[in-house]
Parts: structure tokens; C-alpha cells; sequence
């Protein structure tokens, strides 16, 4: 297995380099996982899994699950509360001061996006949909789940795959994953189909297996790390030399050990009575949209581009965006599953069409659970703003968007005006007595995304409370007592 910071094999790579000497772009760390952990819990650590040791931190991670638990009682308390799985990569990453910004459950397939506080205010037109393709597109054990985003102005897409099972039905693999892909569409004028975003990552249990090949021969290889010589006979690399849209993915070399199938709680290759030939089903691809190419001079009187098309050849020009897959392996550490988890690590370098977010707030004065708080905000850009369009308090280190403290509704009427600030007020009701450092976040419910963050601040403690003993009955729907140190841990 290849270390992070041992260097790659250009190979596939080479035409997707980043060329610092003609380019000015920033750079982003992009981590992402994918995992069949086949109904099993979540372990108790996964600092390896998310390379939480690296020197070098990713400002976002992506994480696709497939057969998550879903049975009918898990189902309905997942509705209500967050699922093991997404309970514990939150956890592990709140601290790290990353935030669940989005997250798509189709039964068992599980898709999580976070990033970096830094980043939040410039995600946005988030949108998430599924496609079912189990039982003839009724049932959700197998199809797509997907998140689709605006980072600093680049459209992105992540789909996360189960495909179907066993070694005859590579063909309708592919058939599924046409299908998926020519029916998922977003309210986004820009992007509508997964295939007008400009950078795609298509990743999950794919299920394709190695043909051909005998049990003897496969396992030799992997015995003697020679994967390369069962690469020919993959199914994914075998499809994609006759599939039209297969072609249009990259994918990094398969230099490591095949993730499928495993006895539980082991290393070792399925040594059942079916005796499963190992394969790489699991795996992560991505398409870059190709860019537009302009007619030949002697032809380009006679072609006129369409708007889109214009669109397109503008954005390729000013606002190149680029990418190096920089790790790609499986990690044998973890033996929940029958399946081995796949880790890749990518940099985007990309130049930002938009660095100022749509909204600037601050708290005003001192806060604290003895007097009435005041939020001071102020639009730096034009938005669709909504009379459902909130500013939440959130504790430094929040998980998610949800996991607010309290929030207080905007002025929706007065939104508009462009640098104009705005009073609103949260109830000292609703301040925690016990104060902390905290943050205010501006979620405009229109485009479903965090559009400002204010620097972080002290709420003070309740000196009031605190002398006589004395603390709301209820903050925000939950109980809390001066003696309850839990929530401040």
C-alpha cells in the first residue's frame, strides 16, 4: 500500500497536471472515502481512514456509504436523528473545525459533504437527489445518491453508487449508471444534469468485477503485488473501451490490493463455499466537463454558438479549474465489512469567481444571558432572500447547520438594500447561561446554504443566573440546568 506522501506513477495522470508556470489558480484538498460496510456499526475510530495524522489537512472531505443499516425501526429513528454513521464522522471532524454542510440517505447509500468553516459561505446552490434502480427503479438497495454544489462559482457534482451484484451483469452496470445519470436533474439553470457540472466524482460499490482470470492466478497477483496484470480484465477498464460516456472518466491506477470480498474481522479473501474472486468494486472516477472548442477560422462565419455554449467558452477561459488525483488506495485496517474502504485524495486548483460573501454580521455589544442580544447584519451582494431566512448562534466547533443553539428570523423586508445595516435581536432567554465561543451564521433558506459567518466571540456568563441559581427551564426546546456541563464539553 502507497503512503501519502510517496510519490504517484504519472500514469492516466500526466494530461491532468497542474502547470504552475502558466497558471494562477488556488489550491484545494479534497479527500474523499468510499465504504460498503454491509449493515455493520460504525467503528470506534476512523482517524486512519480520514488521515487525521496528515500534515496536510483537506478542505473538504466527501464520504459515500453503501448498505448502511436500514432496517424499519433504524429507518425511523434516522428521520428523526442523525444516523450512527453520520454521528460519528461528525464528531470526529466538529472538533477539526469542519461542518457537515450536506448529506443525501437512500436507504443504505449514505452521501456526506463537509468542509472547512472557511469555505462555508462560498458553497452554495446546494441540492441532493436520488435515483432507485433495485427491482426495476422501485426499490432503493441499489441506484445513486448525489450532491450537487456551487464552490467559490465552480459547479461540482458527487454521485455515489451501488450498483448491481455479481460477475454476469457488467452491462447493466453501465445500463444503471446511464440511467442515473440522464435522470437526476437540479433547479439550477447553469447545471441541470450531472453532466453540465464542470467537475463530476462518480465513486460507490460499483460492482464490477475480474473476468477471465482463474481464483489461482488472481490471488498469486495480489500476492505478489503485480495488480497491473489483472488490470486488462477489470470490467470497468474492459466497458469503458466500447461505452462512449465511460471514456469520458479518469480514473487513477489500481496499484493496490482489490477491496472485495473479505471474510468479517479479517485480511483474508472469502474462504467460504462460494469462494468469491477478489475484485476492485469499490472505487472513485471523475469527469472534468470537456471544454468548449471553437470552430476552425474558415468555418466560423457559418457556426454560431448558442448562449450555453458561450457560457461555457467564457468560464473555461477566465475561470480554468483543474485537478491531480495525488492518493488513491485502498486501507486494510478496517474489517467491519466484507469490503475493504478506498481513500482518494485530490487538488483542485481552481481561480474564484466569487471571494466576498452575501452577507456580513457581528454581534453587537456584549452578550450574555442578562440582557437582550443584538446581531448586526448587512448584504454585501444581491440574493434572493426569503421571510424564511435565519441567523443562528452556534457554539465554535458546531457540527452541522442544524446544530444550532437558538436562531432569530431576519428582516426579509429590508434584505435587499445593498450595504444597509440591519438590527435584529435574540431573547436572553435564549442565550446559554453558561456562555462560550461562538459564531453567527446567516442560512438563507432560498439557496439551502450558510451565505455568512461572523468572526468568533464570547458570550459571557450569566452572572445574574449563576448568583441565584436560576436558568431558563428550557433554551431552544432542550433542558439544561446550571450544574449540566455536558453541553459545554
Amino acid at each position: 500500500m502507497m503512503e501519502e506522501n510517496e510519490e504517484q506513477p504519472d500514469v492516466q495522470l500526466a494530461d491532468l497536471s497542474l502547470n504552475k508556470d502558466n497558471y494562477e489558480g488556488e489550491s484545494f484538498r479534497l479527500h474523499m472515502v468510499t465504504w460498503n460496510v454491509a449493515t455493520a456499526d460504525p467503528p470506534d475510530d476512523v482517524t486512519s481512514l480520514l488521515h487525521l495524522s496528515s500534515p496536510k489537512s483537506p478542505d473538504l472531505y466527501v464520504i459515500g456509504l453503501q448498505e448502511v443499516y436500514s432496517g424499519p425501526l433504524r429507518i425511523v429513528s434516522d428521520i428523526v436523528f442523525d444516523d450512527p454513521w453520520s454521528q460519528l464522522f461528525m464528531s470526529t471532524l466538529a472538533p477539526r473545525n469542519y461542518v457537515k454542510v450536506s448529506s443525501m440517505r437512500m436507504q443504505g447509500l449514505l452521501l456526506l459533504f463537509f468542509s472547512k468553516l472557511e469555505h462555508v459561505p462560498f458553497i452554495r446552490d446546494i441540492q441532493a437527489t436520488y435515483t432507485r434502480t433495485g427491482i426495476f427503479g422501485y426499490w432503493g438497495n441499489k441506484g445513486g445518491v448525489s450532491i450537487r454544489l456551487s464552490f467559490y462559482g465552480h459547479m461540482l457534482c458527487f454521485l455515489n453508487c451501488h450498483l448491481a451484484a455479481h460477475m454476469k451483469y457488467a452491462s447493466e452496470r453501465v445500463d444503471e449508471f446511464e440511467y442515473i445519470m440522464n435522470t437526476q436533474t437540479f433547479d439550477c439553470k447553469k447545471a441541470p444534469q450531472i453532466v453540465d457540472h464542470r467537475l463530476l466524482f462518480w465513486f460507490g460499490d460499483l460492482n464490477f468485477r475480474i473476468e477471465d482470470h482463474g481464483m489461482h492466478f488472481v490471488r498469486s497477483c495480489i500476492n505478489k503485488e503485480t495488480y497491473n496484470l489483472l488490470w486488462s480484465k477489470d470490467q470497468l477498464t474492459m466497458m469503458k473501451k466500447k461505452e462512449q460516456m465511460l471514456q469520458e472518466f479518469d480514473e487513477g491506477p489500481l496499484d493496490f490490493q482489490p477491496t472485495y470480498k473479505f471474510d468479517l474481522n479479517s485480511d483474508t479473501y472469502d474462504s467460504s463455499g462460494k469462494k468469491r474472486k477478489p475484485a476492485w468494486t469499490d472505487r472513485i472516477l471523475w469527469r472534468l466537463r470537456p471544454k468548449v472548442s471553437l470552430p476552425d477560422e474558415q468555418d466560423e462565419n457559418k457556426v454560431e454558438l448558442d448562449a450555453k455554449t458561450l457560457k461555457q467558452l467564457e468560464e473555461d477561459e477566465e475561470y480554468p479549474l483543474k485537478i491531480r488525483q495525488d492518493f488513491y488506495t485502498s486501507n486494510m485496517e478496517y474489517s467491519i465489512s466484507d469490503h475493504k474502504p478506498v481513500v482518494g485524495i485530490f487538488t483542485l486548483e481552481l481561480r474564484k469567481m466569487y471571494k466576498t460573501p452575501l452577507v456580513r454580521l457581528q454581534p453587537e455589544g456584549d452578550w450574555s444571558a442578562d440582557i437582550d442580544a443584538m446581531v448586526v447584519y448587512s448584504p454585501l451582494q444581491p440574493f434572493p432572500s426569503s421571510t424564511w431566512d435565519w441567523i443562528g448562534l452556534y457554539k465554535v466547533g458546531f457540527s452541522s447547520v442544524l446544530d444550532y443553539i437558538t436562531y432569530t428570523w431576519v428582516k426579509d423586508d429590508e434584505v435587499a438594500f445593498n450595504e444597509e445595516v440591519i438590527q435584529v435581536y435574540v431573547s436572553k432567554e435564549e442565550i446559554p447561561v453558561r456562555g462560550g465561543e461562538c459564531v453567527l451564521c446567516y442560512y438563507s433558506n432560498t439557496l439551502q446554504c450558510i451565505i455568512g459567518i461572523s468572526e468568533p466571540f464570547m458570550v459571557l456568563e450569566s452572572k445574574v443566573a449563576i448568583e441565584e441559581g436560576v436558568l431558563p427551564e428550557r433554551i431552544n426546546g432542550l433542558d439544561r440546568t446550571v450544574a449540566n456541563d455536558e453541553f459545554w464539553k
